[in-house]
């Protein structure tokens, strides 16, 4: 803590907050989290630090992770080159089964790990545990990449009701018991959807939608569905940002109250958005 407060500063901000923490308390909101917000270790010990924090005022906080640099640091390792079809990773078994291993194992793992250092209490589970998310092959070309048919919001419900953080890695599977490959940000707007979130946080490298893609200052703070589709219409979304804003509006269109794409990499940028008036990233709203 910063040690320039005064006692009655640090007061002063625990009672801004206040209104923030009543309007939250007992709703779910749901984190997005992964890719290049996770580039250190003290960063995610950070982000983890706001999830039981948030916890902890009694907001029912979902954490959904992915974690494609990790996987593509495990396949040089092991030899396998990456390869990848309109920004999405080819998938084989081989493949499927780093994935599974990484996702589902060291980072599932490793995050739990973090929120008990940080006192709090979390379970990891993959989309595969109780068929969590049920999927199919979205193309051909692509392998074991999934196409979100469906999700079985119990496992997550069973936790919270006991008073866990659930952990959700993006593998997802069908009927059949094949594994699939699922978008991380697609994955996390579906479960805020079938959950009814008050809110979904997408954390990722970029303050958010930016009017000028090289000037952070021209961050646009709030658009409605409208703006969003006319902003793509002009260029102002392009690029890597298209899919985010889109998986936003999914959510959205999944009965989700709003949706945050922010930059992970800013220390307690969850706390930002939800417990201060300025917030942090863009906000997409309904009409």
């Amino acid at each position: 803590m910063d040690r320039n407060f005064t006692n009655a500063q640090r007061a002063e901000v625990l009672t801004q907050a206040l209104p923030y923490i009543k309007r939250y308390r007992g709703k779910i909101v749901v984190v997005k989290y992964g890719g290049n917000a996770m580039t250190s270790a003290s960063l995610k010990e950070q982000v983890m630090e706001d999830v039981v924090l948030l916890h902890l005022t009694g907001v029912k906080v979902v954490l959904v992770h992915g974690g494609g640099p990790e996987i593509s640091e495990m396949m040089q390792r092991l030899g396998k080159k990456a390869e990848f079809v309109d920004g999405l990773r080819v998938t084989d078994r081989e493949t499927m089964d780093i994935v599974q291993m990484v996702l589902a194992g060291k980072i599932n793992k490793m995050l739990v790990n973090y929120i008990l250092m940080q006192g709090g209490t979390a379970i990891g589970l993959s989309g595969m545990d109780g068929h969590l998310i049920e999927a199919r092959m979205k193309d051909e070309r692509l392998g074991y990449v999934g196409e979100i048919t469906g999700i079985n919001i119990r496992p997550i419900c069973d936790l919270l009701e006991k008073d866990y953080i659930p952990v959700v890695s993006t593998v997802g599977c069908d009927r059949a018991g094949n594994a699939y490959n699922i978008n991380g940000d697609t994955a996390a707007a579906w479960i805020a959807g079938a959950l009814g979130a008050e809110s979904l946080i997408m954390m990722t490298d970029i303050a958010g939608v930016l009017k000028d893609k090289d000037d952070p200052s021209t961050l646009i703070p709030r658009i409605t569905l409208d703006e969003a589709a006319r902003l793509k219409e002009s260029g102002v979304i392009s690029g890597g940002m298209i899919p985010k804003v889109d998986c936003c509006v999914e959510a959205i269109r999944r009965g989700v109250k709003k949706v945050t794409v922010m930059d992970g990499r800013i220390p307690h940028s969850i706390l930002m958005e939800l417990f201060t008036d300025e917030g942090a990233g863009t906000m997409v709203v309904g009409e």
